[in-house]
């Protein structure tokens, strides 16, 4: 068996932003004016910032628009976000294996870099602002092993990136639309995830 590398998305996988991103969407309302759902946009996270940006401004202001909201970020959205469910005891597991920890994320880098400092998350890599598909590269390029994430876009990724996906239904997506999507595994949360982790390693030595 290749080296152990375990890939995690962030948002709803890793990390609650839920309170940080929405107190983030309201200041970007109060500067600009554009009225914003952050109840909304927290209810579906998972694609990139862009996407979203895009639903309540018109075309032209959308990149100003995503340059203030990511330059109110570090304010309003790090100290509100806690670990989700397990995962602490997720990232232990991969190590306890001998492996590494690889982040992979729709969220720029040096933001998600603010979250796992924050935290105390400690990872080996972190590759932000890729989405579905575009996570696949990074996955290749770090030798991931599996993935981990709670959007039918992190299945794909992983699928695209020829690895098993493990899904947990902490995010936007049910079971059944993680299992259409190519899920290995679909949890409930991380706290399952050390047993699922031991299931893959096993199946991967007898193979």
């Amino acid at each position: 068996m290749p080296p152990l590398t375990v890939g995690f998305d962030l948002d709803m996988t890793l990390v609650d932003s839920r309170p940080g991103i929405a107190a983030a969407f309201r200041a970007l309302t109060a500067i600009t004016g554009v009225p914003v759902d952050a109840d909304a946009v927290v209810s579906r996270l998972g694609p990139p910032l862009r996407s979203e940006i895009a639903r309540w401004f018109p075309p032209e202001q959308v990149e100003s628009a995503v340059e203030a909201y990511r330059e109110l970020y570090p304010a309003y959205a790090i100290t509100p976000t806690l670990p989700m469910p397990g995962a602490v005891a997720a990232l232990a597991a991969v190590r306890a294996h001998g492996g590494r920890v690889l982040v992979v994320t729709a969220k720029l880098g040096r933001l998600a870099r603010l979250h796992l400092d924050h935290l105390g998350l400690a990872v080996d890599e972190l590759a932000g602002d890729l989405f579905a598909e575009g996570k696949a590269t990074a996955l290749r390029e770090h030798g991931a092993t599996l993935y981990v994430g709670d959007h039918t876009a992190d299945m794909v990724a992983a699928g695209a990136a020829g690895i098993p996906g493990i899904a947990v239904t902490t995010g936007p997506c049910s079971a059944a639309e993680l299992r259409s999507a190519g899920a290995h595994v679909v949890l409930d949360d991380l706290t399952g995830f050390p047993a699922a982790l031991g299931q893959v390693i096993r199946l991967a030595l007898e193979q």
